[in-house]
């Protein structure tokens, strides 16, 4: 059997070489055709998963999307991107220009089916994937638990949402610096990782991977906290309609399609997110169109299920709702953002995590990067019983780890989503000619 599924993916594989070389991919950037930001269009064979592959590799290099048209009815995939970089401007460096030509042109090697997730062999690092309920600490005690095994954090990316917690790690062995390998040791890594993770509450559900395979951090995380069915809002924790993003479908059956329109707060990576929890809960876009107005985002799509068909129910409708808004909502950074940067060291991580939670200061979000000796780390926090962050507190942390070392950047960030009413609106309107849109159930109204 195994034997056989190898033969079947190695001749997918090789038909898909074979239509790209009939049909490679077309890319052109132009910076005349905009006055505010630089334009790429891309062309090529159509296949499951290449708007999030074309979407990931943009984002990657931190392009800022303010406005795409997206067209693959068919066997044919046509995208035009207007980007920008963070300052607002058009992207004159001709290594990025280079660079985007050849990651998305016919020279390059990307194919959806396999690298959507980016998953590859490293023996770098071990990679840890952590999953479970947040509590404030964890992240310190998480850390304090590596420390202790002699496991150095190379990097990390870590997310909060609707009380639940995601983490992807990097870590190498305190001695080698190289990637861990000794099965033992790894299975105590899990077992005690986990531990951690269920705290007091033993039923509650944790999950530890561990492994040699270098994922795509940020896919990943969204996937991690889909799987741990994040977008689900006990009673408690309902928020106001006002805090919530405008997501609202509903289904065109005169074209079998169903069409998803997100009003929210404009922010960098936004369209990777949706684009990628569309793609993770196996719909296909067919067309999109998304515009920024101001501060705000406005996304349109039109999509089926991989299968062919529409949404099919209300309850379908729900969940398509509930998890793009737990989509967006789980980058927004809550909370004092604090940046370290200083020479990296072992044990780096666990420390400064501890001096956080004895400031009882409960970390939201966090990144860790570490490059040629240097740490560069982020932090989103927060007061662990919900008070605002007390600028005492920032001050006397800043003294024990260092004035220049740990910085605050900026007040707290309002990342409430616009909540304005706006009709709904379809940028389509003019693309056909009969419409006949059916909802499932009452709009939510917002004021």
């Amino acid at each position: 059997m195994e034997m056989n599924m190898s033969f079947s993916h190695d001749m997918d594989d090789e038909y898909e070489k074979l239509i790209r070389r009939m049909n490679p991919p077309r890319v052109v950037v132009d910076n005349e055709a905009c006055k505010n930001a630089t334009v790429i269009r891309v062309d090529s064979a159509n296949k499951h998963g290449i708007l999030l592959e074309v979407v990931q590799i943009l984002t990657d290099i931190n392009l800022i999307i303010t406005k795409a048209y997206i067209s693959s009815d068919g066997n044919w995939f046509m995208d035009v991107f207007n980007v920008t970089d963070h300052d607002g401007n058009k992207i004159l460096d001709e290594g990025i220009l280079d660079y985007i030509r050849k990651s998305l042109g016919p020279e390059s090697c990307f194919i959806p089916s396999m690298r959507s997730v980016g998953v590859k062999q490293s023996m770098d690092h071990t990679a840890i994937e952590l999953t479970g309920s947040d509590r404030p600490g964890l992240l310190s005690e998480v850390c304090a638990v590596l420390r202790h095994l002699k496991c150095n954090v190379v990097n990390a990316e870590v997310w909060t949402h609707n009380t639940h917690a995601a983490a992807v790690m990097q870590v190498t062995d305190e001695e080698t610096g190289t990637a861990i390998t000794d099965p033992e040791r790894l299975a105590k890594i899990k077992t005690l990782l986990c531990n951690v993770l269920k705290g007091s509450n033993k039923s509650s559900l944790a999950k530890t991977v561990v492994s040699h395979l270098v994922t795509h951090t940020e896919r990943r995380l969204h996937q991690m906290m889909f799987a741990d069915r994040d977008y689900e809002r006990a009673g408690e924790d309902v928020l106001d309609d006002r805090q919530r993003p405008n997501v609202n479908v509903v289904n065109w059956y005169d074209k079998d399609y169903s069409v998803v329109t997100i009003r929210c707060k404009d922010r960098p990576k936004l369209l990777f997110d949706t684009v990628c929890t569309l793609t993770d809960m196996d719909y296909v876009v067919f067309h999109a169109n998304i515009d920024t107005l101001g501060t705000d985002s406005y996304q349109e799509y039109y999509i089926r299920h991989i299968d062919g068909s529409p949404v099919k129910s209300d309850a379908e409708r729900q969940r398509v709702t509930q998890c793009l808004e737990a989509a967006i909502a789980r980058r927004v950074s809550e909370g004092l953002k604090l940046e370290l940067c200083t020479t990296d060291r072992v044990g780096l991580l666990s420390d400064v995590t501890r001096i956080f939670r004895e400031n009882s200061l409960s970390v939201t979000r966090a990144e860790v990067t570490t490059k040629a000796g240097k740490a560069v780390n982020t932090f989103y926090v927060r007061d662990a019983s919900g008070y605002p962050v007390d600028a005492k507190t920032i001050d006397s942390i800043r003294q024990v780890i260092g004035q220049t070392i740990l910085k605050v950047k900026g007040n707290p960030e309002d990342n409430k989503p616009n909540a304005q009413e706006s009709p709904t609106r379809f940028l389509f309107g003019g693309l056909f000619k009969s419409r006949s849109f059916v909802n499932f159930s009452l709009v939510r109204s917002y004021s």
